[in-house]
């Protein structure tokens, strides 16, 4: 530690200087009162400890002052004889950290190392409790920008059936506050016309602030040219992919972003979707109970953000009547608990079973008992990745 002391008593001095000059400290004395107004306000201590009689309280009041307006971040600690304790509390008042009684017998030197030690042991921790409230507070600023993204009234046509979902990983502590960590997960759902919606989900790589950035520089550029004519998703994804290569913020530190973009034609019953390095959705028929992906692993293209001229499939499935289809992030597939010796995912084995016990329940039951069916999985750990789910149903 960098220490200046002030003060008045020239033979406690050396006694000073010699307990507290252990653990490598710097430790400079000063007996005069303008010379150690100087030393205190010129450069940075890790505590600067003074009587607040040098050389008299009243001036040891104003050298005080002086410093703290110059020092701010640095503690201050003041000793007194015991008849001028009363006058303490003035000093205390201004921003002083801590006093020091100066008993006849000089027993207290003995103590003062312990004690500027334990100071600047708590300024240290009340400036980190600071710090992580004001990281939380950013932290939840941008976590709230992120669900703004997210859409509430989901339009739908006729006969089809609607429900989504998003949920921020698990909780951590910071600071002694529960935060809700802002996340690179994302859904979307907006119609084009009155019998065609578009249905969408998106995982960014990585968690934090750099994956939620992400997300939200494709959920503009998808808001921005998603009016345009694009023939079929694989060009609108073509498209969004080109636009994301030209974004620092996704390639810094070899970031990407993977989409299920997917249009659904009331009309005709038909979904056409594209991926983007994205699990394909799931069709559940709920006659026969059977539950696939709506295509082979192998038409998923190169995730967004990686190279310009990735090329892309359009893929085309009839949706079968009394059917729900599964758009997801793997969030929910890769919950597991904690402390295991075998890393026990949800997986597709836990989706499924959810699906098929809450066949006759509604849209509603089924996403929910999705969501609480993966945390349960975690016994109380938490899901360690955000996770996004739309749930489409007809009739």
């Amino acid at each position: 530690m960098r220490i200046l002391v002030g003060w008045d008593n020239a033979e406690e001095t050396d006694l000073m200087t010699l307990y507290l000059n252990v653990d490598e400290n710097d430790v400079q004395m000063i007996g005069d009162p303008d010379a150690f107004l100087e030393k205190a306000k010129e450069e940075f201590w890790d505590v600067i400890l003074m009587t607040v009689s040098l050389p008299d309280t009243e001036r040891g009041y104003e050298i005080f002052s002086e410093i703290r307006e110059a020092q701010p971040n640095v503690p201050l600690v003041g000793a007194c004889h015991p008849e001028e304790v009363y006058m303490i509390a003035r000093f205390m008042t201004g921003g002083m950290k801590q006093y020091i009684p100066r008993d006849a017998n000089g027993d207290y030197l003995f103590l003062i190392y312990t004690q500027l030690e334990s100071v600047v042991e708590a300024v240290r921790a009340e400036r980190e409790q600071k710090l992580a409230e004001r990281l939380r507070e950013e932290i939840d600023s941008v976590r709230k920008l992120q669900e703004s993204m997210i859409p509430r009234d989901l339009y739908c046509p006729d006969e089809y059936e609607i429900v989504a979902r998003y949920e921020p990983s698990q909780i951590q502590v910071v600071g002694g506050s529960p935060v809700i960590m802002a996340g690179g997960d994302y859904y979307d759902v907006f119609s084009l016309d009155d019998k065609s919606i578009v249905l969408l989900v998106g995982d960014a790589s990585g968690h934090g602030m750099k994956a939620c950035m992400s997300i939200m520089t494709m959920h503009t550029l998808v808001r921005m040219i998603r009016g345009q004519q694009y023939q079929d998703t694989a060009s609108f994804v073509q498209e969004v992919n080109k636009r994301l290569c030209e974004q620092s913020v996704i390639q810094d530190e070899g970031g990407f972003i993977t989409l299920l973009y997917g249009l659904l034609n009331a009309e005709e019953n038909t979904f056409q979707w594209t991926s983007a390095g994205h699990p394909a959705p799931l069709i559940h028929t709920l006659e026969s109970g059977d539950i696939t992906p709506i295509g082979p692993p192998e038409v998923a293209g190169l995730p967004l953000g990686l190279y310009e001229d990735a090329e892309y499939e359009t893929n085309t499935f009839v949706i079968p009547q009394t059917s729900r289809l599964l758009l997801y992030t793997d969030g929910i597939e890769e919950a597991f608990p904690e402390g295991g010796m075998v890393h026990d995912q949800f997986g597709m084995e836990g989706i499924e079973a959810t699906m098929r016990r809450e066949k006759t329940n509604s849209l509603d039951a089924t996403l929910q008992a999705l969501f609480d069916d993966s945390s349960a999985h975690t016994k109380g750990a938490g899901r360690h990745d955000d996770t996004s789910v739309v749930l489409l149903g007809r009739d």
